[in-house]
């Protein structure tokens, strides 16, 4: 089972940009992260099509599960 962190951001546009981070650390620090989102914004070190990320739009972990049937 293959977890990501997926951290969402509106960009220019408001259109949700996410980015994943692979394997995080359980259970998630909800301070740490909202502490980690705002220090992304703040240094605007990505960009997206759309234009800079401007705000939070939130996060999730999503759960992969393969079964090859094959």
């Amino acid at each position: 089972m293959a977890k990501t962190l997926q951290l969402q951001f509106l960009n220019q546009e408001n259109k949700t940009v996410t980015i994943g981070i692979d394997n995080p650390i359980e259970p998630v620090d909800l301070i740490a992260l909202d502490a980690a989102m705002t220090s992304i914004l703040i240094a605007n070190v990505f960009v997206s099509a759309g234009g800079d990320l401007v705000s939070k739009k939130g996060a999730r972990i999503v759960e992969r599960n393969v079964v090859e049937v094959i």
